[in-house]
């Protein structure tokens, strides 16, 4: 900086080369303490001690002024300080004078003070360049904490720990009196204190200088010697210079520090948002949640606590209490109790600076000191309490408050979606069982075994879409060489229609015993489903009689995809063809009535019955299995068994589908006429 606006220029009326002893005092700092002046009337009073080397090589009064100017005594109106010329003509530029030592001092402390933003830096910066003009062995650098009003040690040099750790309090002790009267002391023996703290029975003599910026205290640099009269106003004019500067930049690094942690406050808050939309399971989110938030606030317990409405407790959750997961504290606490007790009643954070002090305060750990309780509230509505504890007194500020309510309003809609989470977890595994038992049931409705008989071949399969499937087939002996087949499919798909598909499979077998016709059975069930109506729900059927005595196949659809009839007609080729029966949907209209076919069947031809899902099988890129598939492989296995056929079909259709998800419910059956003559080749 240039020198002009760092030094403070004064004039001097010289005087045989000397400045007068009453200049001299005259230029005395202000400041310096009562107890001072009697020590100075003794050193008037006897010859002038050697100081120590640097404080010998220190600048005299006279020299520390920045500028020396020569002014004639007897020009009118000429006195000390003054600038004006002494005649009406323009005066000459009078020479000037630096100090190189102070100077350079004030040059190097500022480019100390301006080249870093760190305070601990900052400090020792300054602790070695006012070692290098007073030869010090203790020093100290005393900042004020705005929310409890003392002074604590952010620096020091020669103190001992226990003393590092005092806490001094406005108007104790000499650093305690600068910093609330806002003035400099020089004490020669601080013996002579009333109040002094003696942290040091080997100190003497002390010199204190306030930290002042913007006409508010923020601190003091003290240095201590333990020599009697070890200091001179030279030293206490430097340091107050040195002060004057050092605040500021201590305020700055203050506000850089607080910059900094508050932006890495918001990294940490930011990074929990995420961490508490990826994680759903309360346990790992809450310890991820203690981890992240120490970073910013280093607390020493942790620990989260539920609100139970019912029995109108706060129970423990979860815990975390120097570094380590403490699941023991299990203790349940009423919602009126404790300082979270009070944070659930008034709906806002608690902040207490020592519990000891407070009633509200309910003994858990007797080392707790400080503590914070900010409520989790959801909707209006508290779940909870996020509490933190600390050893020591006052150590959470309205800054962590800030921060942690922030998080706290984030928390308190994780932990409601976790616990939601886990709500849906719990029922869909109690559902997923449910599926699973209901598919087993499913499938032991089912026929266990296919028909035995001499001149036909049976065979079947189900694949359902889901874990259940509204599909179903069956087969109900009628005596006498007759079987009933039926196979149907329900509207829709999962626990609904296959609810309804073990509905429909009821009324079968309660009236197969009477031996209706196909027509007659689709008739009987379709009044029966009329009776136990069910809004949207229907059932597509197929019903056939085999006789296995005369090999012929009687047949009745309502509203079921026409069933394939393969002819052999000849050993070389044969025709496939659809038998074209139709009628309504059973459950769907009142008094309908069904048309009824007899096809007569030949040894080696076959009839496969199916469901829609065969043919609507998709592929990734959308196309359907169709019915041209289908019969490509009817007429490729039109030779083969019943059971050859069925699995030659269910696999081409898997292999068309790839790893596609099945989108309806399969469900085959295949009917192979057989003679003594005429077996299958497959």
């Amino acid at each position: 900086m240039p020198r002009s606006s760092t030094l403070t220029p004064r004039l001097m009326k010289p005087e045989n080369g000397k400045s007068k002893p009453e200049d001299r005092k005259a230029k005395l700092p202000e400041g310096k303490a009562e107890g001072t002046s009697e020590h100075a009337k003794s050193r008037r009073a006897k010859p002038e001690r050697a100081k120590n080397s640097a404080a010998a090589n220190l600048p005299s009064l006279a020299a520390s002024q920045d500028l020396t100017a020569s002014v004639d005594p007897s020009a009118h109106g000429a006195y000390e300080g003054d600038y004006r010329p002494s005649t009406p003509e323009i005066a000459q530029p009078a020479p000037l004078r630096i100090d190189t030592m102070q100077s350079d001092f004030l040059m190097r402390l500022a480019d100390a003070l301006n080249t870093t933003l760190d305070l601990q830096t900052l400090m020792h910066r300054v602790a070695d360049l006012v070692r290098a003009v007073i030869d010090f062995r203790i020093f100290s650098i005393l900042l004020l904490n705005d929310r409890t009003n003392d002074l604590r040690m952010r620096f020091q040099i020669g103190h001992a720990p226990e003393v590092e750790r005092m806490r001094i309090r406005m108007g104790q002790g000499i650093v305690g009196q600068v910093a609330e009267r806002r003035e400099a002391m020089l004490v020669q023996d601080v013996r002579t204190v009333s109040n002094y703290i003696d942290a040091n029975p080997q100190v003497r003599s002390e010199l204190a200088v306030p930290l002042i910026t913007k006409n508010r205290v923020i601190g003091v640099i003290d240095i201590q010697s333990e020599q009697e009269d070890y200091f001179r106003p030279e030293h206490l004019h430097l340091l107050q210079l040195t002060a004057s500067r050092v605040a500021i930049a201590v305020e700055n690094a203050r506000l850089y520090t607080r910059i900094s942690r508050q932006a890495q406050t918001l990294e940490v808050l930011h990074e929990i948002s995420r961490e508490l939309t990826s994680i759903l399971d309360p346990d790992q989110l809450l310890e991820r949640v203690g981890h992240l938030l120490k970073r910013v606030i280093p607390y020493q317990m942790f620990v989260i606590w539920m609100l139970n409405e019912k029995r109108t407790l706060l129970e423990h959750r979860f815990s975390i209490r120097f570094g380590e997961t403490n699941p023991s504290l299990a203790e349940p606490v009423p919602i009126h109790q404790g300082l979270i007790g009070a944070a659930v009643t008034h709906r806002q954070p608690v902040l207490v600076g020592d519990v000891r002090r407070d009633p509200r305060y309910v003994m858990v750990h007797t080392d707790t000191r400080s503590e914070m309780a900010v409520p989790l509230i959801y909707k209006g509505k508290v779940i909870g309490v996020l509490d933190l504890e600390h050893t020591r007194p006052h150590f959470f500020n309205e800054e962590h408050v800030h921060a942690v309510s922030t998080l706290a309003a984030q928390l308190a809609v994780a932990m409601e979606n976790a616990r939601l989470y886990q709500r849906l977890a719990q029922e869909e595994q109690r559902m997923e069982a449910d599926l699973v038992m209901a598919r087993e049931v499913q499938f032991r409705l089912l026929p266990p075994s296919m028909p035995q008989t001499q001149n036909a071949q049976f065979a079947s399969r189900f694949v359902p879409a889901q874990t259940i499937g509204g599909d179903m087939y069956d087969f109900l002996d009628y005596g006498d060489g007759r079987i009933g087949i039926a196979l149907g499919d329900v509207s829709g798909k999962g626990a609904p229609a296959a609810l309804y598909a073990a509905v429909v499979s009821g009324l079968l077998r309660s009236n197969a015993a009477r031996r209706p016709s196909p027509a007659q059975m689709l008739k009987i069930l379709n009044n029966s489903l009329q009776e136990r109506k069910v809004d949207s729900q229907y059932v597509v059927m197929l019903y056939a009689i085999w006789n296995d005595k005369d090999r012929t196949l009687q047949i009745a659809n309502a509203g079921a995809t026409q069933p394939f009839f393969c002819r052999s007609n000849t050993p070389e080729s044969g025709t496939i063809e659809r038998i074209h029966a139709e009628g309504f949907p059973l459950g769907m209209f009142p008094d309908v009535e069904y048309e009824e076919f007899t096809i007569a069947t030949q040894p080696g031809d076959s009839v496969v019955f199916f469901s829609d899902g065969m043919l609507d099988a998709e592929n990734d890129a959308g196309d359907m299995f169709g019915e041209e598939r289908l019969l490509t492989i009817l007429t490729k296995n039109r030779r083969c068994s019943a059971n050859t056929l069925v699995n030659g079909i269910l696999k081409s259709v898997s292999a068309f589908q790839g790893g596609i998800e099945h989108f309806d419910d399969e469900t085959i059956v295949a009917l192979r006429v057989l003679s003594e003559d005429v077996q299958p080749e497959c």
